[in-house]
C-alpha cells in the first residue's frame, strides 16, 4: 500500500485519520512545518500526517495574558501579533530551521510545544512546558480531549500539558493550545565581558546569576564562535565573549547594570551591547546554526550542572575538531564534532557520568542515529514509565513510533 499524506483540516478529520490507521495498524508520522524532521530517530515508513491547516489564533486576550492558537499556526504570526501589543513568548523559543536546513518551512506554535523548545531565558523564564495552559488533541485512541484551560491559576485533574511538552507527537496530535504571554521588556541591555576561559566565565555567570540584579539570560562563546556572529563588537573582539542580559523597565536596567560593572569589575575588559544587537546576539545563541554552521558536523546538545561544564568541555575538546559554546549559565553546553559514523556517543555520554548531565544527539548522519540512542538512555524504572504512558495514550503505537527511539 502506497504511503498517504493527510492534511487534516477539522479534529473529527483527524479522529478518522487516526481510527483508521489504528484499525491497520498503519504508522503515522506526525509534523507540523516539518522543520525539525532531522531531530530524533526516523520514525517507522508510514502515512504523513501534518498539521499546518489547523491554524489561526482564535483567543487573544492582552489584558489576561493568555493566548490560545491552532496547532499549526506558524510562531512568526503569534510572535507578530504579540509584538504589536508589547508582549511575547517569555520562553523565547528558538528557530532550528538553520540546524535542519528547512529553513523554507515555518515552524509552528504545536511543533515548538511537542518539542519543548525554549531559549536563552530558560533559566528565568522556564521552558515551553511552564508557559502551556491548556491544549485540545487526538490521542492514538482516536479519542478527542483537553486538558488545563485558558488561566493560569487552572489546577483541575492532572497536569497533562506537562506530558505533552517534549512528547515529540508519541502520545497525542495537539490542535489547540492555550499559553501565557508577558509582557515584552521596555529595556534590554546585554554585558560583554571579554577573555574568559571556561572556569571563569562559568565563575563570573555563577556570580552575576546569584546576584540580585535579575540576569535573565548568560552565555559564553570561544573566539572562533564569538567570531561568526554578526555583531560587529562581538565578532570584532577578537576573544571569547561572556555574555549576560538585563531586561526591564528603563531606569531600572541602568541601575542593575551599574551594580553588575561594579560586581564585575575584576572579570575582565567590559563591553556592552544595546537592544539591536542583543537582539540578534541572543538569536544567534538560541538558533545554534550561526555558530556552529559545519553543516556536516554531529551536534550535540548536552544538559548538566554549570559548575560541571569546564572539566566537561574541556574533555570533549579533546576530540579533534570539537567546538563548543555554553548557554543558560553553563548549564546547557552545544558541542559540534566532525562526525565519524558513530557522532562520538559513547565518549560524549562518559564524559557525562560523574556529573550526572544528559545528552542529545541533535543532529547527525541517519547511519549514526540508527546505531546510537538519540536521546540519553533512561533508566530501567523511567523506560517502564514511559512505555506505560504511550500504551495509554497510543496501545497501538501508531503516533510517531521509534521517534525517541
Amino acid at each position: 500500500m502506497t504511503n498517504q499524506l493527510f492534511k487534516p483540516e477539522t479534529t473529527e478529520d483527524l479522529q478518522d485519520i487516526v481510527n483508521e490507521a489504528r484499525e491497520q495498524s498503519r504508522p503515522l508520522l506526525i509534523q507540523g512545518g516539518g522543520t525539525k524532521t532531522g531531530w530524533g530517530h526516523t520514525p517507522m515508513a508510514g502515512d504523513r500526517v501534518e498539521t499546518k491547516k489547523f491554524a489561526g489564533i482564535d483567543l487573544y486576550e492582552p489584558a489576561e495574558l493568555v493566548l490560545t492558537a491552532k496547532s499549526g499556526t506558524p510562531i512568526s504570526d503569534i510572535e507578530e501579533l504579540l509584538a504589536d501589543h508589547a508582549q511575547h513568548l517569555a520562553f523565547e523559543p528558538p528557530d532550528f530551521r538553520g540546524l535542519y536546513g528547512t529553513v523554507r518551512s515555518s515552524q509552528t506554535l504545536g511543533g515548538i510545544v511537542a518539542c519543548n523548545l525554549s531559549g536563552s531565558r530558560r533559566i528565568q523564564a522556564g521552558a515551553a512546558r511552564d508557559h502551556l495552559l491548556g491544549f485540545e488533541a487526538v490521542s492514538g485512541r482516536g479519542e478527542l480531549f483537553k486538558s488545563g484551560g485558558r488561566v493560569v491559576k487552572n489546577v483541575t485533574g492532572f497536569d497533562l500539558s506537562k506530558l505533552m511538552a517534549g512528547s515529540f507527537g508519541t502520545l497525542a496530535v495537539m490542535t489547540s493550545l492555550s499559553v501565557k504571554v508577558m509582557p515584552a521588556p521596555e529595556k534590554t541591555r546585554t554585558l560583554l565581558i571579554l577573555g574568559l576561559d571556561e572556569t571563569q566565565a562559568v565563575r563570573a555567570m555563577t556570580t552575576a546569576l546569584q546576584s540580585p540584579h535579575e540576569v535573565n539570560a548568560a552565555a559564553y562563546l570561544a573566539a572562533t564562535q564569538g567570531r561568526r556572529s554578526s555583531v560587529s563588537y562581538v565578532s570584532g573582539a577578537g576573544q571569547a565573549i561572556t555574555a549576560l542580559r538585563i531586561q526591564g523597565p528603563g531606569p531600572s536596567v541602568s541601575a542593575r547594570l551599574e551594580e553588575l560593572y561594579r560586581l564585575l569589575s575584576d572579570a575582565g575588559d567590559i563591553e556592552e551591547l544595546h537592544a539591536h544587537n542583543s537582539k540578534i546576539l541572543w538569536q544567534e545563541i538560541g538558533n545554534v546554526a550561526p555558530l556552529l554552521p559545519n553543516r556536516t558536523a554531529a551536534i550535540w546538545r548536552m544538559s548538566l550542572p554549570p559548575t560541571s561544564s569546564p572539566a566537561v568541555a574541556a574533555r570533549l575538546k579533546t576530540l579533534e575538531g570539537a567546538e563548543i559554546y555554553l548557554d543558560w549559565g553553563g548549564g546547557l553546553v552545544w558541542f559540534a564534532v566532525p562526525d565519524c559514523g558513530d557522532a562520538d556517543a559513547k565518549f560524549v555520554r562518559a564524559c557525562l557520568e560523574e556529573c550526572g548531565g544528559h545528552a542529545t544527539l541533535m543532529r547527525s548522519t541517519e547511519e549514526a542515529k540508527a546505531c546510537v540512542p538519540v536521546f540519553q538512555p533512561q533508566s530501567t524504572e523511567i523506560a517502564a514509565l514511559t512505555m506505560s504512558l504511550k500504551s495509554n495514550f497510543d496501545p497501538a503505537g501508531i503516533l510517531n513510533p521509534g521517534r525517541m527511539g
